[in-house]
């Protein structure tokens, strides 16, 4: 299995309430198949509308370190460190892994 098939997905409250969801995969393109991207991005989600989306270093095949980004997020999200922003969780994507 890889990220193209099973994204990794992480629902978190922050700490003023409501909560988010962190996607870690291969993105949907209407033009290019699935099976042809390598773009793993991250996705954050909040009632429903996305908040934030920012590509990573990853490849489709990293499906651990895509696991390990997401906590890291979520512990970020969690704690108040960081904002559901792209520009707030972009560092941490850009991180080799």
């Amino acid at each position: 299995m890889s990220l193209r098939g099973s994204p990794i997905e992480h629902t978190v409250t922050l700490p003023g309430g409501g909560e988010v969801l962190i996607r870690v995969g291969v993105p949907d393109d209407g033009y290019i198949a699935r099976k042809e991207l390598g773009t793993v991005d991250i996705e954050l989600v909040m009632d429903g509308r996305h908040v934030a989306v920012v590509n990573t270093v990853l490849t489709a095949e990293q499906e651990s370190e895509a696991r390990q980004l997401a906590r890291e997020i979520a512990a970020g999200l969690e704690s108040g460190k960081l904002e559901p922003t792209a520009g707030s969780i972009e560092p941490l994507a850009d991180e080799p892994r």
